[in-house]
């Protein structure tokens, strides 16, 4: 009699294991479904970045929109190598994964410079904004510098200057001349390549621009032309031959200027 009482206190134990058991399976099985949702969910929501450069802007519209995305043109540049209306470059890059609604940046090609810059030094900055509207060209950084003897409004300088070739950009930089009471809230920054350090120093001191201590670097003698080619002169030493911030940069006198020298 004994055995068979201790085999009916066991049984209640085991079917309680057994419960407690199958309760632990169907919570593990509710997480795993959980996690899977989750994760189809998560990665559903995350497309590739397609490959947008040569695109039309409408092909490369139409191409983001199909997956998600959005399509923003930042920018617009001149380009030898890629039509006009097709895709220069593209933030993020092509292969990317990001989640649906991101915003893709791109530059768009405006094709070969065709126009030519005008000459807006010594003209009124609204008469220069206008010539430059009138061929296609926009003004970009407006910097003032009181300038004796000038009126008020008259631009001094430009960057790029008047005919250049190869521009980057359809936005031209003005340095305008400002009442001699008020203070300069800028300047346009000058070309210093080929310039003796010297003569760049001076002229960033003149307007209180400061500079670094220049970076000098060795350059090497260029070989002498081969055939017809003339042969190329050398750099002279002491000349400027990089510098930060780029020319055509706004830049004051909160800025510091650091020149790359020829030793």
């Amino acid at each position: 009699m004994r055995p068979s009482a201790k085999r009916q206190e066991i049984h209640p134990i085991v079917r309680f294991f057994r419960a407690g058991l199958l309760v632990v399976m169907l919570v593990a099985i509710a997480l795993l479904a959980a996690i899977t949702t989750m994760h189809f969910a998560i990665h559903g929501a995350e497309v590739q970045v397609p490959a947008l450069k040569d695109m039309t802007v409408a092909e490369a519209r139409s191409e983001t929109a199909a997956l998600g995305l959005n399509l923003d043109v930042d920018n617009r540049y001149y380009s030898s190598g890629v039509a006009a209306g097709h895709i220069l470059t593209q933030s993020p890059a092509a292969g990317s994964v990001v989640r649906r609604e991101w915003r893709v940046r791109v530059s768009e090609s405006l094709g070969p410079q065709k126009v030519e810059v005008p000459n807006t030094v010594g003209t009124d900055e609204r008469v220069a904004a206008l010539n430059l509207r009138r061929v296609g060209l926009s003004v970009g950084v407006n910097a003032q510098l009181p300038y004796a003897g000038t009126t008020a409004g008259t631009v001094l300088a430009q960057d790029p200057p008047a005919h250049a070739q190869g521009i980057e950009g359809p936005s031209v930089n003005l340095l305008v001349a400002a009442p001699p009471d008020e203070a300069a809230d800028g300047f346009v920054m000058p070309d210093f390549t080929g310039t003796p350090i010297v003569a760049a120093q001076t002229a960033l001191s003149r307007v209180g621009i400061t500079f670094a201590p220049p970076t000098f670097v060795d350059v090497a003698i260029p070989p002498v032309g081969q055939g017809n080619a003339p042969p190329k002169p050398p750099v002279t030493p002491g000349s400027v031959l990089a510098q930060q911030p780029s020319p055509g940069s706004r830049v004051d006198q909160s800025m510091q200027v650091h020149l790359t020298v020829a030793r």
